[in-house]
């Protein structure tokens, strides 16, 4: 099995006296879609937020390519090739398509002694990496990116990731606010970035699109990985549960089954006086 582009060994965060992560170990490899599950508050954005520069763990080690690293903001995650997108895609609603694709990195030409914004060079360049992802809609670069739709947005924010040369594509719950439709573009965008060898970490609560994309899988629950399985391995069911604290539960159940049947809880029968 390749390398892990990048990996997390024995990683604990704490803010002050909450311990918010415990011991997380987790790996992704070019090609490979890495599936985070939990519930909310099960320490999914503390996980983001580590990968991508905001924190530094308390303890434990990130490594990329095998070799330690330790980001001290998310610039220094960025250059080391580690692209976040948020839920709406972190794209700028007033700015038109060119423009958001671009932002911070303007392309410009030179119009006599000055140097200008090279608008067409811009709008030209995000119609294209937007459409080789598959979505033929945006095809106009002057477009305002507030009227976009939510799936089309994720599809921007992944084909600029791409574009300025991820190795890491930190997705977060991107299909939560979509409908069926749209989150299946975004399912079909997280497939061809994996097809370009990226390595995806997509985290979501919804087991179902997880199953759709994922070749890796881990389960967060409260703050530690309750599980950590391949493809296959687990039927929708088991993940759903696993997921609630379901298998917890079961064998808490099973525990006081046994214990009844065992006689230990059943109260003496009354006896009747005639």
């Amino acid at each position: 099995m390749p390398q892990a582009i990048l990996s997390l060994k024995n990683i604990n965060k704490s803010f002050g006296p909450i311990d918010v992560l415990h011991d997380i170990n987790l790996e992704v490899r070019a090609g490979e879609v890495l599936c985070l599950l939990g519930d909310n508050g099960a320490g999914k954005s503390t996980v983001i937020r580590l990968l991508s520069g905001v924190h530094k763990p308390t303890s434990g080690v990130m490594a990329m390519d095998g070799k330690p690293v330790s980001f001290a903001n998310p610039r220094e995650a960025a250059d080391h090739g580690i692209a976040t997108v948020h839920q709406f895609g972190g794209t700028f609603p007033l700015m038109s398509v060119g423009r958001s694709f671009f932002v911070g990195r303007e392309p410009t030409k030179w119009v006599g002694p000055f140097k200008v914004y090279d608008r067409k060079l811009a709008n030209d360049t995000a119609v294209k990496a937007v459409q080789s992802f598959g979505i033929t809609r945006i095809d106009d670069g002057d477009r305002l990116v507030g009227g976009l739709s939510g799936g089309e947005r994720q599809a921007l924010a992944i084909a600029r990731a791409v574009h300025f040369g991820a190795r890491v594509l930190i997705l977060d719950e991107p299909t939560a606010a979509l409908g069926v439709k749209q989150a299946s573009h975004v399912l079909r965008i997280v497939n061809e970035a994996k097809r370009r060898g990226l390595a995806v970490i997509f985290i979501t609560h919804q087991v179902m699109h997880a199953m759709a994309v994922g070749d890796h899988f881990a389960v967060l629950i409260r703050g530690a990985i309750a599980a950590d399985f391949r493809k296959g391995e687990k039927s929708r069911e088991e993940i759903t549960d696993l997921m609630a604290g379901g298998e917890q539960m079961a064998e808490l159940e099973a525990e006081i089954e046994s214990y009844m049947a065992a006689g230990e809880g059943h109260p003496e029968p009354a006896k009747h006086v005639h």
